[in-house]
């Protein structure tokens, strides 16, 4: 008998299994449509008019086109060159096409300036579901999306560089060239703050600003010295803080000079990041880079301050996205796939599991548009103290949130969730980004301690915010109470800090939850995140919590 005969294996043509069990890949289809949470958000916050658009947006990132963009945008890392091959110093950084593809998309839809031009009412919370979908898609271009959008109103205060520089930063046009910004159809821009001596303590930096002439705002200086971290080094100009004679003062330094020669931000290396592949962030050296002063010297810190506030918010919008995208694939799986003889969704453990992560997405996503809301009505007092405020609140506590949300969603799916073809291990990776960029947790604390002493009112607004939901809930009024009740003494403050915010979080996105009329999720809310011991680990919802209907409505449809 020949050994080598395989009657069983031929007969079936050498197929050993059919490929059953398995889920679809989540592709074609609108996530706008299929977020119920994101919709009424919309309607709530001042933004109803813009649902048409929104509809049409969610189709194109939902499409597998776009939604492969974001593969393919993170599969080939950006690569620096420092020379052309004729020796010239270039200081180019080339992207994977699908990069720019994305870029684009997103300055076609004016996420980059759009509330700046936008004379909508809600424009701001427009712009924040567009960032929202599309961060879904691919989180790391969209650091040079959000640096564009909040470079305006620190340019604006020297308004003779507004007047070059703002057309240029608002236009709709990508144009990636790397020639001078007077030769393109739009302009992206970007931020060089962190040196290695300070890291978040700006005041610490050595940089050195030597005016050429005359001292003063809108006048050219010298810029000698090293940043540590400028992501998006490609941007056309970068906001720069540096020594002046007056101290530390805001430039905004191009990569470019006007007579057309190569301005000396020289790259020195690109970042190794763990995550935020597609991003190229970079260690750079300025030699005698001439630099825009922007407003008066010694009030960099003051004039980039408003900058910063629009970052953290995006932030907010970058981590709640990374959630919404992690509990869409995993409710996609989790409804297909069958063990011990059910579907993922109807098995009871695994339902405590789904709703308690659809619960934590939706609480980030209320918090993140009321927010937007408040940046729409900055003439409203009450508005603008919630949002000085609310914002440092929510950047600390919906960041710190992602990472361990990232990861038990990878444990719903299994073994699948860590293949690099799969998205969950890129959302997993991006998750510390937000958490650490545009100020850590400990910055984000001690910046709501800085509200409190230095903006009167802001204490006083956010609990008046709060206390709309009194009566609705008697957790979350016990739970309220007692947080009011650790600001009678406010002995050691700076160490109590965290656990201030966390309260104040927590009884902000239940008072946003509260108020929005969706009884089931703002009551799971309150019962698994505001009783005392609650929450130690996701999946331990108490009896009398409807996860089915949690599970419900966060499921996308497709």
């Amino acid at each position: 008998m020949n050994s080598a005969h395989t009657p069983m294996a031929e007969s079936m043509q050498a197929v050993t299994h059919e490929v059953e069990n398995q889920p679809q890949p989540l592709e074609n289809y609108n996530p706008y449509l299929a977020d119920v949470a994101l919709q009424e958000a919309v309607q709530r916050e001042g933004a109803a008019q813009s649902q048409v658009e929104l509809t049409a947006f969610g189709q194109l990132t939902g499409s597998a086109e776009v939604i492969q963009w974001g593969f393919q945008a993170n599969k080939v890392k950006p690569e620096f060159r420092s020379h052309d091959r004729y020796g010239r110093r270039v200081d180019q950084i080339e992207f994977h096409p699908a990069y720019h593809k994305l870029m684009e998309t997103a300055i076609v839809n004016g996420i980059h300036s759009g509330p700046w031009t936008d004379q909508r009412p809600g424009k701001n919370l427009y712009r924040a579901a567009l960032f929202y979908l599309q961060s879904q898609v691919e989180a790391g271009h969209g650091c040079p999306i959000t640096m564009t959008f909040a470079a305006i109103p620190t340019i604006r205060k020297q308004p003779s560089l507004a007047r070059i520089w703002e057309p240029l930063i608002t236009s709709r046009s990508y144009d990636p060239r790397n020639v001078p910004a007077p030769e393109k159809s739009g302009v992206t821009i970007g931020m060089a703050m962190t040196e290695k001596q300070g890291g978040s303590d700006v005041r610490a930096n050595s940089t050195r600003a030597y005016p050429i002439g005359q001292r003063g705002g809108g006048e050219i200086y010298e810029l000698v010295g090293h940043k540590y971290f400028v992501s998006a080094p490609m941007c056309d100009a970068f906001l720069v803080l540096a020594q002046a004679e007056g101290g530390i003062s805001c430039f905004l330094v191009p990569r470019w000079r006007p007579d057309g020669s190569k301005n000396p931000l020289q790259i020195q290396q690109l970042k190794n990041k763990m995550g935020n592949v597609s991003n190229a962030s970079s260690e750079t050296e300025l030699r005698g880079a001439m630099g825009w002063l922007v407003g008066e010297e010694g009030r960099g810190v003051a004039n980039i301050l408003e900058m910063v506030a629009l970052t953290r918010f995006d932030c907010m919008i970058g981590s709640s996205s990374g959630m919404r995208q992690a509990m869409s694939q995993i409710l996609h799986h989790c409804s297909q796939r069958k063990a011990f003889g059910k579907l993922l969704t109807d098995q009871p453990l695994m339902q405590n599991v789904l709703a308690d992560l659809a619960i934590e997405s939706e609480a980030s996503l209320a918090l993140t548009m009321r927010m937007a809301r408040a940046l729409d009505n900055p003439q409203d007092e009450h508005e603008q103290l919630l949002a000085r405020i609310g914002t440092a609140i929510g950047k600390y506590w919906i960041c710190k949130r992602a990472p361990g949300h990232a990861y038990e969603a990878m444990e719903c799916i299994g073994g699948s969730a860590v293949m690099e073809d799969s998205i969950m291990p890129r959302l997993y990776r991006e998750a510390p980004v937000n958490a650490i960029w545009e100020g850590s947790g400990n910055v984000q604390c001690l910046d709501m301690l800085r509200a409190m002493s230095r903006t009167p009112g802001s204490l006083e607004a956010l609990f008046a915010e709060i206390d709309e939901a009194r009566g609705l809930n008697k957790t979350f009024d016990g739970f309220v109470h007692a947080t009011k009740q650790q600001f009678a003494d406010l002995t050691d403050v700076e160490f109590r800090a965290r656990a201030l915010v966390e309260q104040l979080a927590l009884s902000l996105q239940a008072s946003v939850l509260l108020r929005a009329d969706n009884e089931t999720v703002a009551n799971g809310f309150c019962e698994t995140r505001l009783q005392q011991g609650s929450h130690q680990m996701y999946g331990t919802i108490p009896r009398g919590v409807d996860c089915e209907a949690i599970i419900q409505r966060a499921k996308p449809q497709v």
